[in-house]
């Protein structure tokens, strides 16, 4: 059974871009401090797909918080269709990981 305080919590960590404040910069509120992922069960397909690209967002910024460098190098990939399918591919990764926690959605 999926709680909805999870899927809200979840969503509400997520926002707007994974969890950074407006213009890319780290949330600097209370929550921020909190644990921004506290289940992986959500309540629909959609749902998981809005989740499974958060995490891939926050694995991105994670492992590169420059944000002058994450932008120098979006014009590198931003036009190079293979990139872009790799993209996809971590995106469809978390979100197999979340369709599986979630049993597929099956009541």
């Amino acid at each position: 059974m999926v709680r909805p305080s999870c899927i809200l919590a979840a969503s509400l960590a997520l926002l707007p871009a994974a969890g950074l404040a407006q213009g890319g910069q780290p949330a600097t509120t209370a929550a921020a401090e909190e644990t921004w992922l506290p289940s992986l069960q959500t309540r629909t397909p959609q749902q998981g797909f809005d989740l499974a690209i958060g995490m891939a967002r926050r694995a991105v910024r994670t492992t590169q918080p420059d944000v002058a460098a994450l932008k120098a190098g979006r014009p590198g990939y931003a036009e190079d269709a293979a990139r872009l399918i790799d993209v996809s591919g971590v995106a469809a990764a978390w979100f197999a990981t979340i369709a599986a926690a979630n049993d597929y959605w099956r009541e």
